[in-house]
């Protein structure tokens, strides 16, 4: 009796209690669970970051003092000159690259807030935290009376409005709610 290798494997996996899966398409893989810090992370709004860079900043120069005019002018320190075609030199601020920092995440926040789970839920509920801490600062801190902030603050704004709204869409089209529902 000749035993071909096909007949061979079915006879080996007769014996296991879950069938041999060797490869086939029509078969679903079960989903992995996200990994922990890959939820944390989601939820972290990443637009504090600056914020605490600038916290730290205006705390390192005395937030109380009345004084609060040198860490504004602390951020138009020039850090850099970049050489232009032109003949000029554009000259990079503290300033100018917190506030780039300040976009580059808010980017990956406007791409984070296209989720609907509950890390987002969580995530849009602290941003909107982080935007209620920094309109009190602005309001109420001379150090943090300064265009660099304002437009952190703003950022943070639109991080919150972005966030729900992008939410909203995304959660009406998954339920299904649309023109003519209820007629």
């Amino acid at each position: 009796m000749r035993l071909s290798f096909a007949k061979l494997l079915f006879f080996a996996g007769r014996h296991r209690e879950k069938p041999v899966s060797y490869g086939r398409v029509d078969q679903q893989q079960p989903q992995q669970q996200p990994k922990r810090r890959y939820i944390m992370f989601n939820m972290f709004p990443l637009l504090s970051i600056p914020v605490i860079i600038y916290n730290v900043i205006a705390f390192g120069g005395g937030i109380f003092s009345p004084n609060s005019q040198s860490i504004v002018d602390n951020l138009n320190k020039k850090l850099f000159d970049v050489p232009m075609v032109s003949g000029t030199y554009w000259t990079v601020s503290s300033g100018d690259m917190l506030i780039l920092i300040a976009l580059v995440m808010l980017f990956a926040e406007l791409l984070k807030s296209t989720s609907t789970g509950r890390e987002a839920i969580a995530n849009h509920a602290l941003s909107l935290l982080l935007f209620i801490f920094c309109l009190i600062e602005f309001l109420l801190f001379g150090a943090f009376a300064s265009s660099v902030f304002f437009i952190i603050t703003v950022m943070t704004l639109l991080d919150v409005l972005a966030g729900f709204i992008v939410t909203i869409i995304s959660a009406r089209r998954d339920i299904g709610i649309g023109e003519g529902f209820g007629e």
